[in-house]
């Protein structure tokens, strides 16, 4: 069987219906006023994220958003050095072990209560441990202590040196939480989940379930005379093709990559007075892969994993599904990620072999059906499973596809209750951050879809993470992380599918809006609309 024809896979939009539902998903939502000061900037939110508090949701969507209203200690530039949020100077010690931070004075929860080293304390020390499962990881491994020597002096002691820990104090990462709003109760039942609060540029207004989340002007805000917009809403549109007619009739004046069909972005972009950019994503560097649960056939059998690799076509993928916005992953580390090595087994799209390793394995493939749990990122995700069930039917696979929305997948990924899904992850600067969670048998645990939820497990592998998160000395971690990439790729922890690259597109008029290595995730308090 031969891969998808192009012509299959290109979604030509319905202009004329799209317009409609977009007069309907917008309702009576304002533009942004043309003016330094003031107004409205409208963007989309996609997919609809299932709560707004990042502590304890790691999706793109809820990130975004959530960057508004709540802040990290830290931002990073594109350079990925650190820049001063919360903490206004921060000093390491000789010996890697302690970080010590000085805040920021006059700074405000949006109920009015100071934000202090305690709230700091309280974050890094209590709660992300228990609700933040990426940063727990990290925290419950390498944090003896957490304390705030005075209101404005927070400290960090460590177990062991870990030279990639100032780079997770970004508001996606370690976002700030308050103390007074959480301590003592269940966090994640906490009613202040539904109306998060922040020491955000922005502060939660409204989220009318299906159209809209609606964030307003901190007056308080301890940046004098910022934030420059009134408002910032998130549009909830329901499908790509009105997405982009959303766009073009100026109803939101910002797309993120992703919301709308890769196919329409070269069209979109050519939109006299657009801009368009693939800068803000240093940090991230995300990967698209498919997950294979191993818990159970016919994907505890490596050889079929490595069938699966070779019955995918990746340069198709890159170039006719994502429309040349990727390209083809050698390896769990992106090429623009530290320690990325090249050398690492490859898996070139080849049938015969495919078919050939399936019948090495002995597995009957076709006795265990198994389902395709789809995201709901949009078009070019849905034509990812569309094509990934077809060619694993090729080698004798019974597949189907089972839709969800982002909380169910959330959900269903966290809790181990899939055969396969696609999905896509950021690397956060460095591979004992952003690559590693996936890989380390300790982080085999529920309560996040972003962790070792295929149950991936080698001995070998632990040790080399635990090598290579642990020295000082850059030539060593290099080595280390050199043999594990080799390792992860041979035994297709995950199926790794396409570095990603995505665009930001957005009026002219729109300023300020990329600037740091986090992008579109930052807290928007330097955007404003030009009105010249």
């Amino acid at each position: 069987m031969n891969p998808l024809p192009l012509s299959s896979l290109r979604a030509v939009p319905a202009l004329a219906l799209a317009a409609a539902l977009v007069s309907a998903a917008l309702g009576t939502v304002g533009t942004a006023s043309a003016q330094t000061r003031g107004g409205t900037l409208s963007a989309i939110v996609q997919p609809e994220p299932p709560i707004l508090i990042s502590a304890m949701n790691s999706q793109a969507p809820t990130q975004y958003v959530a960057g508004k209203i709540y802040q990290g200690l830290l931002t990073y530039g594109p350079d990925l050095k650190p820049r001063p949020e919360l903490a206004k100077s921060w000093t390491i010690s000789p010996d890697g072990l302690t970080y010590t931070f000085e805040l920021q004075s006059g700074v405000k929860w949006h109920d009015g209560k100071p934000f202090t080293a305690d709230d700091a304390a309280f974050t890094i020390g209590m709660l992300l441990p228990e609700v933040h499962v990426r940063t727990r990881a990290v925290l419950l491994k390498y944090v003896a202590s957490v304390r705030a020597v005075s209101p404005s002096t927070l400290e960090i002691k460590l177990k062991n040196p870990f030279p990639p820990f100032i780079m997770m104090f970004e508001v996606g990462t370690m976002p700030m939480m308050p103390k007074h709003l959480y301590e003592g109760t269940d966090y994640r039942k906490n009613p202040a989940n539904q109306t998060p609060v922040g020491t955000g540029p922005f502060m939660f207004k409204e989220w009318k379930k299906g159209a809209y989340i609606k964030l307003v002007r901190n007056p308080d805000y301890w940046k004098k005379g910022l934030p420059y917009l009134d408002e910032l809403v998130f549009n909830v549109i329901p499908d790509s093709a009105s997405r982009a007619v959303a766009f073009e009739r100026g109803d939101v004046q910002v797309l993120r990559g992703g919301d709308v069909d890769n196919v329409d972005v070269k069209r979109l972009r050519a939109i006299p007075g657009v801009d368009y950019t693939t800068k803000g994503w240093e940090l991230f560097s995300p990967m698209a892969y498919l997950t294979l649960n191993q818990r159970k056939p016919p994907f505890d059998n490596v050889k079929v994993r490595q069938a699966v690799m070779h019955a995918l076509n990746r340069k198709l993928i890159a170039d006719n599904i994502f429309f040349g916005l990727g390209k083809p992953a050698t390896g769990p580390f992106t090429s623009t990620t530290l320690f990325h090595e090249k050398n690492v087994p490859t898996f070139d799209f080849n049938l015969k072999k495919a078919r050939e390793l399936v019948k090495e394995s002995g597995v009957d493939v076709g006795k265990y059906p198994v389902k395709i749990l789809s995201t709901s990122y949009g078009a070019n995700w849905d034509r990812l499973d569309e094509y990934i069930k077809q060619m694993l039917e090729s080698i004798g696979l019974k597949v189907s596809i089972e839709s969800s929305d982002a909380g169910s997948w959330s959900g269903r990924v966290s809790n181990w209750d899939f055969d396969m899904t696609v999905t896509f992850a950021y690397q956060y600067g460095d591979p004992a951050l952003g690559v590693e969670r996936f890989y380390r048998s300790s982080n085999i645990v529920k309560g996040s879809p972003f962790a070792n939820v295929q149950g991936y497990q080698n001995a070998k592998a632990d040790v080399f993470w635990l090598r290579g998160g642990s020295t000082l000395d850059p030539a060593e971690r290099q080595r280390a992380y050199s043999e594990v990439q080799k390792l992860l790729t041979e035994e297709v922890a995950n199926a790794n599918l396409l570095e990603m690259e995505f665009p930001t597109l957005y009026r002219a008029n729109v300023k300020n809006l990329v600037t740091t290595a986090i992008g579109l995730n930052e807290s928007f308090d330097k955007v404003y609309i030009d009105k010249k």
